[in-house]
């Protein structure tokens, strides 16, 4: 099993087409063409994980935060990122992120934060827009089920919880053949006019590869004419932040000493209790004041996440509860998430938790 394979695996579940612009997700060091040997988990790559992959006999680390944020002009080992780099690839240790592209997957980060707690009927807080195509193509009467299929086939027309969504209309198309074609029908050198539907499908960006491989090889044409415009339309699975609901009420404190226990935290910061009970939860595993609007908007009672600064809890203006339970601790369980993953999906190497404690912050 190389190391593109589980790559591949890990894209799939959240393609990096969905990685924020600042993000470098991805496989930062190592080959992918190299063979797995085991894979560790962790949320950061830093030197005591690579002793740890070391002595655990991994060769490819899978964290959650990049180590390389922005490009490295010089690796001579004068901080932590560079001496972390150096030692992987002395070691021959492969590196790869899953950041924020998972954080922006319904079933990802925050999804299993939502499990921990309970929630049901859960939802992206922030649906994510301009990631929708709308692909518009022309295809003759008898071709049409075939070429259809085989884009639903390849992941189009999947609109929310809908799929094998498409739109056809009928008309007529025309072409003249030139000397040097192969053409499926009509004369070299005549107009030709032949009755065709015109059949239209959305799907996510990350399956355009696929979806226009399917479509040339289904159509029955030598050139395939279509066209592709990107859509405003919101992605009801791709965004930020989760929301959902408890199945049953709880009163705030109650709710707040909980949380403390589910996260494993040592503090909870959080707002003025407004006396009413919690029902509706938002969250964002990591870093989440810029969905606080999003959270009261959508009239959650509480919003959980990490590194709200101390003039954003004014925000919450009595609206709703924020709840800080720290960076490291909301995103966690995204290592539970990823060994689940990766042990469902391949049996031929060891998929390890990390035993390392990256976590930089420490309470009294």
């Amino acid at each position: 099993m190389t190391i593109q394979e589980v790559t591949n695996y890990l894209e799939s579940i959240a393609p990096l087409q969905y990685q924020e612009s600042y993000d470098n997700a991805g496989l930062i060091v190592g080959n992918y063409k190299n063979d797995v040997s085991g894979v560790l988990v962790c949320l950061d790559s830093t030197e005591e994980i690579i002793d740890e992959a070391i002595e655990r006999k991994c060769n490819l680390i899978v964290a959650h935060h990049p180590i390389v944020f922005s490009g490295l002009k010089k690796i001579t080992g004068k901080n932590y990122v560079e001496k972390t780099v150096i030692k992987a690839i002395k070691n021959d240790i492969a590196i790869y992120a899953i950041h924020t592209n998972l954080d922006n997957m319904l079933n990802g980060v925050n999804e299993i934060i939502g499990r921990k707690l309970g929630l049901i009927n859960t939802q992206v807080l922030s649906q994510s827009s301009n990631n929708l195509r709308k692909l518009i193509t022309y295809v003759p009467l008898e071709y049409v089920e075939k070429v259809r299929d085989s884009l639903f086939d390849s992941g189009a027309g999947k609109i929310g919880n809908y799929d094998e969504c498409s739109y056809s209309s009928m008309g007529e198309g025309t072409f003249r053949a030139g000397d040097n074609t192969n053409a499926f029908i009509g004369e070299k050198g005549k107009r030709h006019l032949e009755a065709e539907q015109k059949l239209e499908v959305i799907y996510a960006i990350d399956k355009q590869s696929a979806i226009l491989s399917s479509l040339l090889n289904s159509h029955p044409y030598e050139v395939v004419a279509y066209d592709i415009l990107q859509l405003q339309n919101s992605n009801s699975d791709v965004g930020a932040g989760l929301i959902g609901d408890l199945e049953n009420g709880i009163d705030e404190i109650t709710f707040l000493k909980s949380l403390k226990i589910t996260m494993k935290t040592d503090c909870v910061r959080y707002t003025e209790l407004r006396g009413r009970q919690i029902k509706k939860v938002a969250l964002c595993g990591g870093s989440g004041s810029f969905l606080l609007k999003d959270a009261i908007r959508q009239k959650a009672d509480v919003f959980i996440t990490g590194d709200f600064k101390y003039h954003e809890f004014f925000d919450a203006e009595n609206r709703l509860v924020i709840a800080d339970v720290g960076h490291f601790e909301s995103e966690q369980y995204t290592i539970e998430l990823l060994v689940d993953k990766l042990k469902e999906k391949f049996t031929t190497f060891a998929v390890c938790f990390t035993e390392v404690n990256t976590n930089p912050v420490n309470y009294l």
